[in-house]
């Protein structure tokens, strides 16, 4: 009877456990990590250490942004798993918490490990380039001033400052009424999200120092439905509000295939001083979120964060045109240059177009950063600036605002201090002269066929003939500097198999001014273009006998010339392109030219030119450099134009 009732106590405990496990997997599949890390959590204590377990464990915290414990459990899983083979993004999220926690050694050593394992992933790379970038972000440039934590913010979770005409638009999960029970988000177990609307005041403290906060805060019944509702953006006119929803129609919450709940972009209308008409924009899908809409200063296009199949990394930033009837276009990827294969998200455009966003795959300071990118001339957003301390910390940092023309501006954090999970910090620009620079943009061409030369380059020197910069162009053959105003300079551009090419110019202008430089080069005297617009060798002709494919004397010493080249240039492959002319019929001409290729070949490969390197092809009388057909008449020395040999440039670097 006692061995009967023990083997039943042990059957109840490892039913008890399987369940513990079942509930704990579920409610992480579930987004629900506050249960998931504490079932994992008390699966460990009770012997399950697995790998699975240990990863989710550490996830659970991730997730929830809890970065001592994350990295508790991540210590734990490299101890146990390390010579084991890793999920690779457990090494990123290692780093990141070492990081957010301020042990950014031991966060680099993690991230250059994780950079090896993968090589391609641009966020280990972007480590390499810069290893100084915890002394280059941490010093304070003096360009953000007065930063206020705003009275407005809970223990909960408050972010998202959108300022218009003088109303501050913010979003907050503090409970709508306290005291009353409301519905719970399982991500993190607080109220769901709420647009609020207050009075942006600017203060002056005992010294004087003005700082931004807010007051009359009420919040906007009309837009607000009982699941998630934020980032409240408002066009010019003050005619139309974008904001970010859960995927409820009003009275149903919808899910995707694997009963998830996305977020979505919606609008409103502003009608008879209320918010109304509100409808989901065209490009959401309930399999993916759509979320964080951002304005041009022209409100002719809406920028917004999506986890859309295809992009480059967990969460990208698109922009989508819209249309003067309301219509909108194609979502496009702002690309590689701002989208990593991290997060990146809270995009905000600014009066003068400079785009800000929040990332954790380009190189920062803590978990989410925010960066600045400017337009180049092509109107795309090239190259990307960590704005540093004190807009970011060893936390994340995100949803940046700024007005420059009224100098106040505003971001969210979760860094030490602060009164609850997220607060909004208010700031002030600091009115510094900016220094006159001029970019100078432009594009490296074949000055004949247009063609980009991709891999050319472009060097800089300035008056006194002296080195500033260089660089090599990529895929698209640009290039780009950013110099004083009213300085001389001279641009050299250089490529294989041409000319260099150089410019000399004066800075001249304001501020931002954007000045085109076309580097178009040509041919070197090693080659040329025929009629045809094909690269060929630049030889004398090789001209045959009547009725001859063999090499003439007078031939030799352009043939060998041609050795010369294919030895400076051992990556090139040409092929003999030979000719005849019109007398004699279609059918023996063609014949004679074929010989006529294969005589030239063969010389070229006898000099030591390996044969797999040139070929041979004959086009009888049917490229003619002249009149002399068939029904022409003509001289001894027109007939003979038309029987030659070029070569032609078929494969090259």
């Amino acid at each position: 009877m006692k061995k009967i009732s023990t083997l039943c106590l042990l059957f109840i405990v490892v039913v008890s456990f399987g369940q513990r496990k079942y509930a704990a997997n579920k409610y992480f599949s579930d987004y629900s990590y506050v249960k998931s890390a504490k079932l994992y959590e008390e699966l460990f204590k009770r012997g399950d250490t697995s790998k699975l377990v240990v990863t989710r464990l550490a996830d659970s915290y991730y997730f929830n942004n809890k970065t001592v414990k994350a990295e508790t459990w991540y210590k734990k899983l490299f101890e146990l798993y390390r010579k084991d083979t890793l999920q690779l993004e457990s090494y990123f999220r290692y780093a990141q918490v070492l990081k957010s926690n301020g042990n950014y050694k031991e966060s680099d050593k993690i991230l250059l490990e994780f950079r090896k394992l993968n090589n391609i992933d641009s966020r280990g790379k972007k480590l390499i380039e810069n290893k100084n970038y915890f002394d280059t972000f941490s010093k304070d440039k003096d360009a953000f001033r007065s930063i206020h934590n705003l009275s407005v913010n809970t223990k909960y979770s408050d972010y998202g400052a959108y300022v218009h005409n003088g109303i501050l638009y913010f979003s907050s999960t503090k409970p709508k009424t306290f005291g009353k029970l409301e519905k719970k988000y399982h991500w993190n177990n607080q109220p769901f999200y709420n647009i609020y609307k207050a009075d942006q005041v600017v203060f002056d403290n005992e010294k004087n120092i003005n700082f931004t906060d807010i007051e009359n805060e009420t919040i906007l019944k009309e837009v607000n439905s009982q699941y998630h509702d934020s980032n409240a953006i408002i066009t010019n006119d003050g005619k139309t509000m974008y904001f970010t929803r859960d995927d409820f129609d009003g009275k149903k919450l919808k899910t995707s295939k694997r009963q998830v709940s996305q977020l979505k972009i919606y609008r409103a209308d502003f009608v008879d001083s209320k918010w109304t008409n509100i409808t989901e924009l065209p490009f959401n899908s309930s399999e993916y979120s759509t979320r964080h809409p951002a304005l041009s200063s022209d409100n002719k296009t809406l920028y917004f964060v999506s986890e859309k199949p295809g992009g480059f990394g967990k969460t990208d930033i698109y922009k989508v045109s819209i249309h003067e009837d309301g219509t909108y276009g194609n979502p496009i990827n702002l690309g590689k240059e701002i989208n990593t294969e991290g997060i990146e998200m809270f995009p905000f455009i600014g009066n003068d177009n400079t785009l800000y966003f929040s990332s954790n795959g380009h190189i920062g300071l803590g978990g989410l950063d925010v960066f600045e990118s400017n337009l180049n001339a092509l109107n795309e957003y090239n190259g990307v600036s960590n704005l540093g301390v004190p807009i970011n910390s060893q936390k994340d940092d995100f949803s940046f605002y700024v007005n420059k023309e009224q100098k106040t501006g505003y971001f969210s954090s979760n860094r030490e201090g602060g009164k609850g999970d997220d607060d909004i910090y208010s700031f002030i620009v600091n009115e510094k002269e900016k220094p006159c620079n001029v970019k100078i943009v432009g594009q490296v061409k074949d000055k004949v066929t247009n063609e980009l030369l991709v891999g050319a380059s472009v060097t800089l020197f300035d008056k006194n003939n002296l080195k500033v910069d260089s660089l090599r162009v990529g895929k698209d053959a640009r290039f780009e500097f950013i110099l004083p105003c009213n300085e001389n300079y001279k641009l050299i551009g250089k490529s294989r198999y041409y000319k260099p090419d150089n410019q000399i110019f004066y800075t001249e202008g304001s501020v931002g001014v954007l000045n085109a430089k076309k580097m178009d080069l040509r041919l070197n005297d090693d080659f040329r273009y025929s009629d045809k617009l094909e690269m060929i060798l630049n030889i004398k002709p090789i001209y045959f006998d009547l009725d001859k494919a063999t090499i003439r004397p007078d031939a030799t010493k352009e043939l060998d010339r041609v050795v010369l080249i294919m030895n400076k240039y051992p990556e090139i492959e040409i092929r003999a392109s030979s000719h005849t002319d019109s007398r004699g019929n279609d059918a023996y001409n063609q014949t004679l030219s074929e010989k006529r290729a294969i005589s030239t070949r063969e010389y070229i490969v006898s000099k030591g030119i390996s044969a797999s390197r040139i070929s041979a092809k004959g086009f009888g009388e049917n490229k003619l450099v002249n009149n002399c057909s068939n029904t022409i008449e003509c001289s001894d020395d027109e007939h003979q134009k038309n029987r030659r040999t070029e070569f032609v440039v078929v494969k090259k670097m």
